[in-house]
């Protein structure tokens, strides 16, 4: 792995941070309205537009993500070849589960404008279940994206490529997404864990475009061949 490389992954990774943040956080606060089917609706069709920037976006970060998910694995694999494919296979899991979520979000403009044979109350109301049943995904892939962040940060630890404080960073806020999902996913509400996620997210936020940032501007340190004097069978 040279230092082109590693520019490309920051580069990679800051692009996803953007896309991703307009495509799960920005355009879905726009058009869906919680609990109100008939708004939900109106919202898609009157933002048709945003709603299709959307969809290429999210489209984007499921394919860089592939690309990004190839090259942590060359990056690390001779520091760790176990938490290397650990890392890797998480974070494909995530993907394929993002993949799925994406037809979700499709869904629904599909049933609005395609003829059914649904009287339009119920078209809204199987669209709105399509629109929670994507933000529910959203916690099943984060559960992936978690195991993918707890082994990349820990293989982190192991090496001299990246500071160890965007390790400990990574592998600390990993339980954010983590206890996330299985809250979310569980439908448990507990004030203390609340905190505790916004915590752990804001750790990982910090740390994951710390690293990118890293990569981008200053690439690795040396090469992949300079890790710590390990076991490899970890």
């Amino acid at each position: 792995m040279n230092l082109k490389d590693a520019r490309i992954a920051g580069a990679l990774y800051l692009t996803i941070s953007v896309c991703g943040g307009f495509s799960i956080g920005y355009v879905p606060s726009q058009i869906v309205v919680a609990g109100d089917a008939a708004t939900t609706a109106a919202n898609l069709m009157d933002q048709f537009g945003l709603f299709r920037l959307g969809i290429l976006a999210n489209s984007a970060v499921i394919l860089l993500e592939i690309a990004i998910t190839v090259i942590l694995y060359q990056m690390f694999r001779t520091t760790s070849p176990r938490l290397a494919l650990i890392a890797m296979v998480s974070r494909l899991g995530m993907i394929v589960v993002m993949g799925i979520n994406l037809l979700l979000w499709v869904m629904p403009y599909v049933l609005l404008t395609q003829p059914m044979g649904l009287d339009p109350t119920d078209s809204q109301a199987f669209a709105q279940i399509f629109f929670e049943a994507h933000a529910l995904g959203i916690y099943v892939w984060q559960l992936f994206f978690g195991a993918h962040l707890l082994a990349l940060g820990w293989v982190i630890l192991r090496s001299r490529l990246v500071p160890h404080l965007l390790g400990w960073g990574l592998f600390i806020g990993a339980f954010g997404y983590l206890i996330q999902g299985l809250v979310e996913l569980t439908f448990t509400d507990v004030a203390v864990l609340d905190i505790t996620i916004i915590g752990l997210l804001t750790i990982v936020t910090i740390s994951e475009l710390g690293f990118g940032l890293w990569l981008l501007i200053r690439g690795m340190r040396g090469n992949t061949t300079q890790s710590i004097s390990i076991p490899q069978s970890a």
